[in-house]
């Protein structure tokens, strides 16, 4: 799959209607995310054009990683989320921000905002792909996607939450929709574009 502003492909004949449709509405939704870098260079993507520490690089690669992040979960369950907090550090100084030493998670996700050095458009877009293309592969090879899984147990989720791998899936699609819609924003504040 090639991550172009062109309408997406159609997800493989044999899948079964739902997946068909839930990988549809994910690449659509990829597509008009990746449109809003169209024709920018590596330092416009990293530009900070709003009041927000939001980049458009930094938006793509959060997307990536909650991608990945949420599609390890539905392969491996809640091991793939690990959310484990250094000794001595409690939810809430971590919430406050007064914790004295951070967790890896914290930093990988705050670092997935920016473009950090080194860092090119045409990395950025081919570490998507590639996530895309798991994610297909993945959707079209389960058994079931009411397979559930529970939630790991941290603040922002509810005490015994589950979620299904159909719901994960519509929360991916939900994710890169509400985040191509910053990008708009953002790309229109950089140089009076938009990407539709």
């Amino acid at each position: 799959m090639t991550m172009t502003s062109s309408p997406p492909t159609s997800p493989s004949p044999a899948l079964d209607g739902e997946r068909a449709d839930l990988l549809a509405e994910l690449a659509d939704a990829r597509a008009a995310l990746i449109r809003t870098v169209q024709g920018l260079g590596d330092e416009q993507i990293a530009e900070r054009p709003t009041v927000s520490a939001l980049c458009l690089g930094g938006l793509i690669k959060h997307v990536t990683s909650t991608e990945q992040g949420w599609l390890d979960f539905v392969v491996e369950g809640p091991s793939a989320m690990a959310f484990d907090l250094p000794e001595g550090v409690t939810w809430e100084d971590f919430a406050a921000g007064t914790a004295s030493t951070y967790p890896q998670w914290a930093i990988d996700r705050q670092n997935d905002f920016r473009v950090l050095p080194g860092e090119t458009l045409a990395g950025i877009l081919a570490r998507y792909e590639e996530v895309a293309a798991r994610t297909e592969k993945v959707v079209a090879d389960l058994p079931d996607l009411s397979v559930t899984h529970p939630l790991p147990d941290v603040p922002w989720n509810e005490p015994g939450a589950v979620r299904s791998i159909r719901r994960v899936l519509i929360h991916v699609i939900a994710e890169t929709t509400q985040h191509a819609g910053h990008a708009d924003i953002l790309r229109e504040a950089i140089d009076g574009q938009t990407s539709t």
